[in-house]
């Protein structure tokens, strides 16, 4: 950032368990800092809250008739309703159940904004919803990718990546390993970040199925490119998933559950399969088949209407610097 910003300040978080009591989330109680607003308090320039974990001083008085941008990730109390149900600690998952309500409370602070960019237009629909009064533009997440770089032809194994030191992916990886692949000759990889041991040893009872732990970006991109079929699960229709975006950008064939789709339009990209069996039987036609340089071109045509970053970027200057 440091070549691309005139300034960079990095404000510590105040961690700890004074945050956690507080009444207000402890992703935005504990992001509070003085000397953050007084460098917002120093100029009249918009200003842009990036999720609503930033959003501590989104109704500050100080603040009155600026232009504020809020840049929504996830409709955060269900996300982290989600995360409560995918976690196995209970007092992890008290933790989240208590900030979801928490989160859903904090939430109408958004009030106070000028616009609201959602990055899924399920999102858009529900904040058009809560706030009927504000402006808000469907805007996806950014993505890094400006072409498609999927090989065409056949590749050798599925894919299933993602942190799995998160709950609800280490859900994912556990089920794909369990109820799908379990009974199936065809190979399958998982990558991802600080994967437990647990799913180390439940990878190793199955002689198709292989662990590759903490990848580098250039492994997990070679990982992507090199799949026959990346397999996509969620149970968390939240949000818009940045690497089901790469993954269409770079991998071949790209398989899903109805809530990896859930807002994104781009159900035409994906074989989408709602339950195990319909995911064995779409896997294995799908490893009989080859993506063709044809399917790769309509693929990147489509992504081109409303992923593109560079049309996504005009956007938001539009928004930023229009009259308010």
């Amino acid at each position: 950032l440091d070549g691309l910003c005139k300034t960079v300040t990095y404000y510590p978080r105040k961690t700890g368990i004074l945050s956690a009591l507080s009444v207000r989330p402890y992703i935005v109680e504990s992001r509070r800092s003085s000397e953050l607003l007084r460098n917002l308090c120093s100029n009249n320039y918009p200003i842009l809250f990036e999720g609503l974990h930033s959003c501590y001083y989104l109704a500050d008085s100080r603040l009155q008739g600026r232009k504020l941008i809020y840049r929504e990730s996830n409709i955060e109390h269900d996300y982290y309703r989600h995360l409560a149900r995918a976690e196995k600690s209970l007092p992890v998952k008290a933790f989240m159940l208590r900030e979801s309500l928490k989160l859903k409370k904090f939430q109408h602070v958004l009030k106070h904004s000028t616009a609201m960019l959602a990055v899924s237009q399920h999102d858009a629909s529900y904040l058009h919803s809560q706030f009927p009064s504000n402006k808000v533009v469907y805007l996806p997440s950014f993505h890094g990718n400006d072409q498609v770089t999927s090989l065409p032809g056949k590749g050798g194994y599925a894919l299933y990546h993602g942190n799995l030191s998160v709950a609800e992916n280490l859900r994912a990886a556990e089920y794909l390993i369990r109820e799908v692949f379990n009974d199936l000759q065809i190979p399958l990889k998982i990558a991802g970040l600080n994967p437990p041991s647990s799913l180390k040893r439940l990878a190793d009872n199955h002689g198709n199925i292989s662990l590759v732990a903490n990848p580098d970006e250039v492994r997990m991109d070679e990982l992507i490119k090199q799949a026959h079929v990346n397999v996509l699960v969620t149970f968390q229709p939240t949000g818009l998933k940045l690497k089901l975006l790469n993954t269409l950008y770079r991998g071949r064939f790209v398989l899903v559950n109805p809530d990896m789709l859930a807002g994104t339009g781009l159900d035409t990209l994906c074989e989408t399969a709602g339950d195990a069996l319909s995911l064995k039987a779409t896997l294995i036609q799908l490893f009989n088949e080859e993506i063709t340089p044809g399917q790769l071109k309509e693929r990147e045509s489509i992504l081109s209407k409303n992923y593109s970053d560079d049309s996504n970027c005009k956007k938001l200057i539009e928004v930023i610097f229009d009259d308010p």
